[in-house]
């Protein structure tokens, strides 16, 4: 197995620190893959993946915690109605400037997904492709009844101390950060259709036929409205996690992409 270095940043942001993480093989091909987490998630979540990913396309791969998650910062209050699209001018924006990143690819999970349409669409002249895994496109009805279901699952003794595992005195910022919003008729009407009229990259839309927080029209919407070259994979028997559910699946289909 090829041998990865691990080192950790922290990252100078207006609302604060925000920690990151950089998997650097001995010879590294290519471009950074910057990986953008989902609405629970952090960097200690990706687990092995990263590490498995800079094995499999020799590429540096970093993650980092958005602001609230994780090890970085609290967040000052509530998340605005365009956290999503905020996020490339935010968080991704200081880690490229820290970490002097110039051309990139960037890999998101679920509403990291999103964000990854953001920072491609924003920093298009430098993003060299886009990955999107179990991401939402638009406000469905199936998400808003997974996140419901999660809500009340969350609300069960010692539920909430699964996420404080991660995110600390957070955990509960974390939690109603993501139910609240996404459950707000405030944001029913959000979706990504203008940013992906922006993306011009290669894009890579993985979905898994099972997911609980969306359907497949999802990647066909990602597909159909960016305005570069796309391809969409449904991964049968596979949920909302397919990097962990599916981790070789996911390694080849991001190799084959790569190229």
């Amino acid at each position: 197995m090829t041998q990865v270095e691990v080192v950790e940043h922290w990252i100078d942001t207006p609302g604060g620190t925000l920690f990151a993480q950089d998997w650097r093989p001995q010879n590294p091909t290519g471009v950074p893959i910057i990986l953008l987490h989902d609405s629970l998630g952090c960097v200690a979540l990706w687990r092995d993946f990263p590490e498995q990913l800079a094995v499999a396309t020799g590429h540096r791969v970093i993650a980092y915690d958005r602001l609230g998650f994780g090890r970085s910062a609290a967040h000052p209050g509530r998340l605005q109605r365009d956290f999503v699209e905020a996020e490339a001018q935010q968080g991704f924006a200081a880690l490229r400037r820290q970490l002097a990143i110039g051309d990139f690819i960037v890999f998101g999970h679920s509403v990291g997904g999103g964000m990854a349409v953001g920072c491609a669409a924003a920093h298009g002249i430098h993003c060299r492709g886009l990955i999107i895994e179990s991401a939402q496109a638009f406000v469905e009805d199936l998400t808003l009844q997974g996140i419901g279901d999660a809500d009340r699952q969350f609300a069960a003794p010692g539920q909430l101390q699964r996420l404080a595992r991660y995110h600390g005195d957070k955990a509960e910022w974390v939690l109603r950060a993501w139910v609240d919003t996404w459950l707000d008729e405030a944001f029913a009407d959000w979706n990504l259709d203008a940013l992906l009229a922006q993306v011009h990259c290669p894009l890579l839309s993985l979905h898994g036929e099972q997911d609980e927080f969306g359907s497949p029209a999802h990647p066909r919407r990602f597909t159909t409205l960016a305005a570069g070259p796309s391809v969409m994979h449904l991964l049968p028997g596979c949920g909302h996690v397919p990097h962990r559910e599916q981790a070789e699946v996911v390694l080849a289909e991001v190799q084959r992409f790569l190229g």
